[in-house]
């Protein structure tokens, strides 16, 4: 397996800030004789943690559970308490770097997705809805093209600033307090007819970001004629990740939820229909 750890500021040759992260890790089988080298769809994993830390428990089980269903995998260390655009600049990085390299990484350039957990999922979301913002035209001018995913998968995401529905701390951090931003970030607000296709998932008891969060995403998709899919599971709280014992402390762990672990299934399934499969 190639494991690597990636500087994509240095990559970029961007001057790094203070204190940012911007690192890449890859889980990518290797392509030996034996398997023969085959072209895999690549999956960008954004672990969640309200923009202030990264929840291990959504970053390597995610990455592992996608490269043996035949995805190559990353996952994105992303700045932390550092407001927009930085964090979506690293996610632009983070897409451009893994088409850039797609033959050293065995992946079909075409076929990228990012799946994203909580503010992970708002750092997702920000990539379909936002890859064409100011900012990234600013940053990367002729990579432009490069910086959309495919498609992407919203994990219990945080999308809307509206209080009554919102996480609070997600949008405290990823604004910088700065009130003009609440509503550029608030994410049903900026779905177009030109945004990626979706794979949606919620559970109807997640007491952290409400279930309205996809609603209203799903909604947004729906005015705008963008394909998506959308999962409310009943059952589960908040940060289930795979919802299975990888990511729970038991199998008496009221995060190990059956039911909702078929998303990851439910997800490969809706991919696998958009083109996203291995080949030789």
């Amino acid at each position: 397996m190639i494991q690597e750890r990636v500087d994509l500021y240095k990559y970029f040759s961007i001057k790094r800030k203070k204190n940012s992260l911007g690192y890449l890790n890859t889980y990518v089988p290797d392509g030996t004789p034996e398997l023969n080298v085959k072209q895999r769809p690549a999956m960008l994993v954004c672990t969640g943690g309200g923009y202030s830390f990264l929840s291990d428990r959504e970053k390597e089980p995610v990455a592992i559970r996608f490269m043996s269903k035949g995805y190559s995998a990353f996952t994105l260390e992303y700045s932390l308490c550092t407001a927009f655009p930085v964090p979506l600049l690293e996610a632009c990085m983070a897409i451009v770097y893994i088409r850039e390299n797609s033959t050293k990484y065995f992946v079909d350039p075409n076929h990228v997705c990012a799946v994203g957990f909580s503010a992970g999922g708002h750092l997702v979301g920000m990539l379909a809805t936002m890859s064409d913002d100011d900012a990234v035209k600013k940053a990367m001018p002729d990579k432009l093209e490069l910086v959309k995913p495919d498609a992407v998968i919203l994990s219990y995401a945080v999308i809307t600033s509206d209080s009554r529905y919102s996480h609070a701390g997600t949008f405290n951090n990823i604004t910088g307090g700065k009130k003009t931003l609440y509503q550029k970030l608030s994410l049903e607000k900026r779905v177009t007819n030109e945004s990626v296709p979706a794979f949606i998932w919620h559970t109807k008891e997640d007491g952290a970001v409400p279930v309205y969060n996809a609603l209203c995403m799903a909604s947004a998709y729906y005015e705008h004629g963008v394909p998506f899919e959308l999962h409310v599971f009943e059952r589960g709280g908040h940060g289930l990740s795979l919802a299975n014992i990888e990511t729970s402390l038991s199998e008496n762990d009221k995060r190990c939820i059956k039911n909702v672990q078929a998303w990851v299934d439910l997800a490969d399934n809706w991919l696998k229909s958009r083109g996203f499969t291995v080949h030789e």
